[in-house]
């Protein structure tokens, strides 16, 4: 099939503006439901442990844990995170996977193929049968740093996203250690292919900021790329390249950047509690400098936002904490995990955001936005970040709350469920799931456990009694 069919197939059968979407407002909310049943601890069929809580039925794996070794002998990174899953030969799934590693701390894997040899972060591709048994893995792109998440790209490529500016040229650190360690300037994204290494060449167009994950629309080859800033105001972009990435087999520098912005309001803060099916008409404000030069090595805040305050100053829209990103029938479905309004007997988080978490629909064909969910308090959804969609359109929500932390369904009725919990790891409170991705064929749920020793998972079971 040559390229420009693949496009049109790609695109054809795009759902109406928001199609079936209920919304929830901060002190509303869908009623929870059902989803799959109540969940009961089950025990891993690798070492026997019981790590997740899962409704009947379903059965796991976990595979590849930090500290484990490639198949060419090198260690496993840890700190596991975003992750895209393509098919394999017979039914077997290729992985790659991001580590959010930060910190001079030394590549993993070959340090001569290292985009920064001081840089821990990057990317891991797996083979593994849908039932979570590895059949090989390597590293695919080291030298990198804090990748958190990114996107899957129809050409068979994954984006991986670099969640903070840290470089020498940069004096102030976000948990980062001695910038001066490092070789190389970070912030930017990577284009990862299947099936071979990364070529470890950054898109400098796509910007320079803490960006999160990237959503790819086929009908304009254009990139949807989050922003999370932990103590500041987030945006919305999209990258323009200049040519379809399709038509050009892999992804491009040289584009346009530009960032989200409401019509007939100036620097529109969405990051505050929205009305039920809150709307906006959008425009789009170019970036000008997308890839700055800082001097003087400002602190880690300044070179943060100076791509965003770009925006905000032709009028961009604010967000709190934006993570999760993805592509369904002509819609971007992203996450603001600090986003919205704090409900009565709930506590604020730290950082910039007083809700427990937002998930927001652009529609790509009309340049809508609308509100498809707001948390209405934190026992219902608590901190949402990674997220992905299965072949029903129901998406998967990876928590990173402050207590317990679930996989949670949104169904497009706007129905929340519970699916899947985190059993509490002693010692070790602060793990989460992330980079939940559905197998080829939808026989599998991959995730994460980024944890002080992350491990992936793979899920399985009877998804056909279920919203998934």
């Amino acid at each position: 099939m040559d390229r420009r069919r693949f496009i049109t197939n790609v695109v054809t059968g795009i759902a109406g503006p928001f199609a079936g979407v209920a919304c929830a407002g901060a002190h509303g909310g869908a009623r929870p439901v059902p989803g799959y049943g109540p969940l009961r601890p089950v025990r891993d069929l690798r070492d026997g442990k019981a790590r997740l809580h899962l409704p009947d039925g379903f059965k796991y794996r976990s595979f590849s844990v930090a500290g484990d070794k490639f198949s060419d002998g090198s260690t496993v990174p840890g700190r596991h995170d975003g992750m895209a899953a393509f098919a394999g030969p017979k039914d077997s799934a290729i992985l790659i996977r991001n580590h959010e590693v930060n910190g001079p701390v030394g590549a993993f894997g070959d340090r001569d193929k290292a985009y920064d040899r001081m840089a821990g972060g990057g990317t891991s591709t797996l083979q593994v049968t849908r039932y979570g048994e590895v059949i090989k893995s390597a590293p695919s792109l080291n030298g990198t740093m804090m990748n958190c998440s990114g996107g899957p790209m129809v050409w068979r490529a994954w984006v991986s996203c670099e969640e903070t500016v840290n470089g020498p040229d940069v004096a102030g650190d976000f948990s980062g250690g001695d910038n001066a360690r490092l070789e190389r300037g970070h912030g930017y994204i990577f284009e990862v292919p299947v099936g071979r290494a990364a070529t470890a060449r950054p898109i400098r167009s796509a910007g320079r900021f803490p960006h999160e994950s990237a959503a790819f629309d086929p009908s304009s080859g254009a990139i949807y790329l989050t922003e999370d800033n932990y103590s500041f105001p987030s945006g919305f972009y999209r990258y323009l390249p200049p040519k379809h990435p399709v038509l050009a087999g892999r992804l491009l520098d040289g584009g346009r950047l530009q960032m989200l912005a409401v019509k007939g309001a100036e620097r529109k803060n969405l990051s505050v509690g929205q009305a039920p099916g809150a709307t906006y008409e959008t425009r789009w404000v170019d970036i000008d400098d997308p890839d700055p030069a800082f001097k003087g090595r400002p602190s880690y805040d300044e070179a943060a936002q100076a791509v965003g305050r770009q925006g905000r100053e032709e009028g961009a829209a604010v967000f709190a904490r934006l993570e999760g990103a993805v592509h369904h029938q002509g819609t971007i479905y992203f996450v603001s995990t600090q986003g919205g309004a704090t409900a009565p007997g709930d506590t604020a988080p730290d950082g910039f955001g007083n809700g427990r978490g937002q998930v927001w629909a652009y529609e790509t064909w009309s340049g809508r936005l609308k509100l498809a969910y707001e948390s209405p308090r934190s026992s219902v959804l608590d901190l949402p970040d990674n997220v992905t969609v299965s072949r029903r359109g129901t998406l998967v929500l990876c928590e990173d709350g402050d207590g317990d932390n679930y996989l949670r369904g949104l169904s497009k009725a706007g129905e929340i469920f519970d699916f899947c919990r985190l059993a509490p790891i002693s010692g070790d409170e602060g793990a989460e799931f992330a980079g939940s991705t559905f197998g080829p064929g939808g026989h599998t749920l991959y995730v994460n456990i980024q944890a002080k020793q992350g491990m992936s998972i793979a899920i399985w079971g009877p998804w056909e009694r279920g919203p998934f």
